[in-house]
C-alpha cells in the first residue's frame, strides 16, 4: 500500500468541487468522495453532489452507495477505498480523495485499527432504554468508567457514539482510545499529498448563505419532504445531515420555513468552523488561500505541488 494519492480537503462551500474537477481532468484522476453524507441515495441537493454531467467528465466513487436507513461506518469507508485505490492506479489514473469529512480522510491515509466485531443490538437497545429512563448522563457515566478519555471528548447527548464506546470495550476488552493510539504508531498507508483550501471567514460564511439559498431554489425542501414521507426520521444518522434535520423540524411543526432556512445557514456556518479546526491540526496539509488567486493560477499552483510531491 504505497500508491500515490491526492487528498483535497477544507470546509464546506470553500470550492473543493470546482478545483477537483479541473485537477482530475488535467492529471487524469478519478475522484473518491470523502463526504459522509454523499454516500446516501436520494440525498442530492442538500449534500451538494456533483451532477451526472460532471460524473461523465470525471469518474466519481462512493456516491449513492447506501440507502438513508443503512449503517455505514468509517471502517466501511476505509475498506471500500482500500479496494478502490489499487484499481484506479492500475488504470493509470491518479486517485483523488475529495471532501470535508476529516475522519474519512484520516482513516484512509493514516489507517485506524478497527476491532473485528459484530453489532450487539441487544446491548444497544438496553442502553438506549436506560438513557430514556435514567437520562443520557447515566449511560455517559458507564462509558467514563471504561474509557474516560473518550468520555471526556463526547457530550452525553451524543448517545450513538457513547454506546459505541461501551460496545467496543465489552466485545474486545480494549477501548476505542486504545485502538486510536495504536493506529498512530503505524506509518502512512499511501504516498499522499494533502491540499487544503481556505477562505476568509466572512467570505466563506457569505458563500454558505448563498449556497443554502440556491439549494432551496433547486428543490431542497421537496427533496427532504420526499424522504420524510418515505419514513426516514431524524433519529437516523443520514437525517442528521445539514439541511435535513432542520427541515424535518419544520415538517414536524416546530417552526416555519423561514426559521428552518435560518437554522440551516447557522448550523452550516458552525459546521464549517469545526471542519477548519479539525484540518488545522494536521501539519502535513499544504494550504492555499483561494481568494489570493485567479482560479487558473490556483489550478497551476496546486497541480505543480502534486506533480512535484508525487512525481506524477
Amino acid at each position: 500500500m504505497n500508491e500515490p494519492l491526492v487528498a483535497l480537503v477544507g470546509p464546506t462551500a470553500v470550492g473543493k468541487t470546482k478545483l477537483s474537477l479541473a485537477l482530475a481532468q488535467q492529471l487524469e484522476g478519478e475522484i473518491i468522495s470523502a463526504d459522509s453524507m454523499q454516500i446516501y441515495r436520494g440525498m442530492d441537493i442538500g449534500t451538494a453532489k456533483v451532477g451526472p454531467e460532471e460524473q461523465e467528465i470525471v469518474p466519481h466513487h462512493l456516491i449513492d452507495i447506501v440507502d438513508p436507513d443503512q449503517e455505514f461506518s468509517v471502517a466501511d469507508f476505509q475498506e471500500r477505498v482500500d479496494q478502490l485505490i489499487p484499481k484506479i492506479y492500475q488504470r493509470g489514473k491518479l486517485p483523488m480523495l475529495v471532501g470535508g469529512t476529516g475522519l474519512y480522510v484520516k482513516a484512509v491515509i493514516e489507517g485506524f485499527l478497527f476491532p473485528e466485531m459484530e453489532t450487539d443490538w441487544e446491548l444497544r437497545e438496553r442502553l438506549e432504554k436506560e438513557a430514556e429512563k435514567e437520562g443520557t448522563e447515566h449511560v455517559h457515566n458507564k462509558l467514563a468508567e471504561v474509557d474516560p478519555a473518550l468520555a471526556e471528548k463526547l457530550h452525553p447527548n451524543d448517545l450513538r457514539r457513547v454506546i459505541r464506546g461501551i460496545e467496543v470495550y465489552q466485545q474486545t476488552g480494549q477501548t476505542i482510545t486504545y485502538f486510536k493510539e495504536e493506529a498512530k504508531k503505524r506509518p502512512p498507508r499511501y504516498q499522499a499529498v494533502k491540499v487544503g483550501l481556505r477562505r476568509e471567514r466572512e467570505n466563506l460564511y457569505q458563500r454558505i448563505n448563498q449556497r443554502v439559498d440556491l439549494m432551496i431554489k433547486e428543490g431542497l425542501v421537496e427533496e427532504v419532504r420526499e424522504l420524510y414521507q418515505q419514513g426516514y426520521d431524524r433519529e437516523l444518522v443520514s437525517m442528521q445531515g445539514l439541511g435535513y434535520k432542520e427541515l424535518i423540524g419544520h415538517f414536524d411543526g416546530e417552526y416555519d420555513l423561514e426559521e428552518a432556512i435560518r437554522l440551516i445557514k447557522r448550523d452550516t456556518r458552525h459546521f464549517a468552523k469545526r471542519q477548519f479546526t479539525w484540518f488545522k491540526r494536521d501539519d502535513s496539509i499544504h494550504w492555499f488561500d483561494v481568494e489570493e488567486y485567479q482560479f487558473e493560477d490556483l489550478l497551476i499552483e496546486v497541480k505543480g505541488l502534486i506533480r512535484e510531491q508525487l512525481q506524477w
